[in-house]
């Protein structure tokens, strides 16, 4: 072995240290690859999946911003699968939707750099949910086969998750826990109308005083609170009217609380006829509701609820009105569902498709529509009273293919102190006519009437932009057994109304402009004019039926500088044919009975 002389060995360990230095220095010069540069966005992924846990290839997921404005939108794979990546760290929305479920929505979703949102979309008919999974950091060492696989082994998920609002600690004790923000997913809403105002006794549109508004938030993450108000001007009123509805309900790891409701409202009736200035008292309604739902498995579900009300209009009344909704889902087979009511119905339940919206506002708009619904009160040998309903329902509907929807549904219903709309002289039926809020027209009580009836729908999404339906049935209306009445009082009217069996159909088409996105919607109503035929409130249906041709537009308008949000012009008209109205004889004067008065109506939508 050969032996280096010692200034030869001081000589080679310095060049090594010399040039391990100058490696070293070159090793921090050379750009890093990209794989190694801290990720500055994020991800959002997940599953979709029915209620019986069949992926669901083809359904939209569309994220919006903090300020509900569309960013992405992408299809499921075949196994149901989506991923979106490269999200700025912020709050997003998730919206997922298919043409044979009910759109799932969430808000709130924090997207954090290098980090994935894993979500469980859950589609059914009724009840579509999105649940919030884990968070996963990003790799681009691992194949998307790898991610996926992960990301469906749930078995060892719950071992690995901490329960939602369980706070955390450092090593010195000292709690980590982010506290949520007061207010977050604020959003709001705030119509401004002109036109005629509609009908107490029409359930095809809603009473509009003229300006309406609807604030929703969120308060540190779990109390969810909703406020809406209703104010402006009745025609030949006497003073202003005015509506408020407060909703509460808290949002926890079991689930949610009840959710309560307290609606007030204060209306001066117009002066016309036999009612003057002076003489004119205000109408005060308050009610106080209360509804729940119990899931007892997958298949199985129940709403219920109840609401106390109390109407003071020359007399006090106080009422009791109990509603109960049972679900029972047959999985590809459809869906049965059972409603009852006694009293009043919950105003949720009732709209139809009159509040349809596919955005995150339809809430908001269902909360307007409940506001708008007034008790119907009519006088009688000037009493006041209040109409009442007892309704047993049953239905079926079921999915045929994406973009077919079929129903059916059988009910009976008994009306006490039915109101309807009376168009007579100013000095006829004194005492028992009652001015009409928005038409010309009086509540006229034509007594208590029980009916049958029974309807069928199909709808059909024709292709992105349009969707149809169609409805008929046969059910009780109401038929004058003679025009010409004995004499001019309000117990002679009473006595040629009754209760006739009758058929109906309405057709309904709602189309949107792929480019303006303007939203067009027309519907027409048929039935035998000769009669009257009062709308009855579906707990379980969509198909509400309305009176002669009907059409609304929204038309979304450009921003205007930096005012967030957006704005849409809106125009609604109703029964533009004065369709509905059953002429009858008092002696020498003319007097109609109506339906729905025929109404016109525009404004500006500020949503926010």
């Amino acid at each position: 072995m050969r032996f280096w002389p010692a200034h030869q060995r001081k000589s080679l360990a310095y060049a090594c240290t010399l040039g391990a230095s100058l490696l070293a220095a070159s090793a921090v010069s050379v750009p890093l690859p990209a794989a190694s540069l801290p990720k500055l966005s994020g991800a959002i992924a997940g599953h979709v999946r029915n209620s019986s846990g069949t992926a669901q290839m083809g359904a939209t997921v569309a994220v919006y911003n903090r300020y509900e404005k569309l960013i992405r939108r992408v299809l499921t794979n075949d196994k149901g699968a989506f991923y979106l990546d490269g999200l700025s760290p912020d709050s997003y929305s998730v919206r997922v939707s298919l043409a044979s479920f009910v759109p799932a929505l969430k808000r709130g979703i924090a997207v954090q750099a290098g980090a994935d949102r894993v979500l469980n979309v859950n589609l059914t008919s009724i009840f579509s949910s999105i649940e919030l999974v884990y968070e996963a950091p990003t790799s681009a060492l691992m194949t998307d086969e790898w991610k996926w696989s992960l990301r469906t082994a749930l078995a060892t998920r719950p071992v690995l998750r901490a329960l939602p609002g369980m706070p955390t600690y450092d090593s010195s004790g000292v709690s980590t826990s982010k506290r949520p923000d007061m207010f977050t997913e604020t959003r709001g809403l705030v119509n401004v109308s002109a036109g005629d105002p509609s009908s107490m006794g029409s359930t095809g549109t809603q009473t509009d005083l003229g300006t309406a508004f609807a604030l929703a938030t969120s308060i540190y993450g779990r109390n969810e609170v909703q406020f809406s108000g209703n104010l402006g001007l009745v025609p030949n009123a006497a003073m202003p009217a005015a509506g408020f509805r407060s909703t509460y309900k808290r949002v926890g790891p079991q689930g949610a609380s009840p959710t309560v409701t307290i609606t007030a409202r204060q209306l001066y009736l117009p002066v016309r006829g036999a009612f003057q200035p002076a003489q004119t008292p205000a109408m005060r309604t308050l009610s106080i509701s209360s509804t729940d739902k119990i899931e007892f498995s997958d298949a199985i579900a129940l709403e219920y609820g109840f609401a106390l009300d109390s109407v003071a209009f020359v007399d006090r009344l106080n009422y009791f009105s109990p509603y109960a909704k049972l679900s029972y889902s047959l999985g590809d087979l459809g869906l049965l569902q059972f409603g009852f009511s006694s009293g009043a119905p919950a105003a949720e339940w009732t709209q139809g498709n009159n509040t349809s919206d596919g955005g995150s506002n339809a809430e908001l708009r269902r909360d307007l529509a409940a506001l708008a619904l007034l008790p119907r009160v009519s006088l009688r040998g000037g009493h006041a009273h209040v109409q009442r309903s007892q309704n047993f329902e049953i239905s079926y509907q079921r999915h045929l293919g994406k973009a077919t929807t079929v129903a059916a549904a059988v009910f009976h219903e008994d009306l006490r102190n039915a109101a309807v709309n009376l168009d007579a002289p100013s000095d006829l039926y004194v005492g028992d006519a009652l001015p009409d809020f928005g038409s010309r027209a009086a509540m006229f009580n034509v007594g208590n009437f029980g009916r049958n009836g029974f309807m069928a729908s199909v709808s059909h999404q024709l292709s992105d932009h349009i969707e149809a339906s169609f409805a008929a049935g046969r059910g009780g209306a109401l038929t004058a057994l003679r025009r010409h009445l004995a004499d001019d009082t309000a117990d002679s009217l009473r006595s040629v109304i009754q209760s006739q069996n009758r058929s109906w159909a309405s057709l309904r088409v709602a189309y949107t402009t792929p480019v303006s996105g303007t939203k067009v919607t027309s519907s027409y109503g048929w039935t035998d004019y000769t009669a009257m035929m009062p709308g009855h409130l579906f707990l379980t249906q969509k198909a509400l039926p309305e009176t002669g041709w009907n059409v609304s537009v929204r038309q979304p308008l450009p921003a205007i500088g930096l005012m967030p949000g957006r704005i849409e012009l809106t125009g609604e008209a109703r029964n533009m044919l004065a369709q509905g109205y059953m002429p009858l004889q008092a002696g020498t004067r003319r007097i109609l009975l109506i339906q729905s008065p025929r109404a016109l109506r525009g404004g500006l939508s500020f949503i926010f």
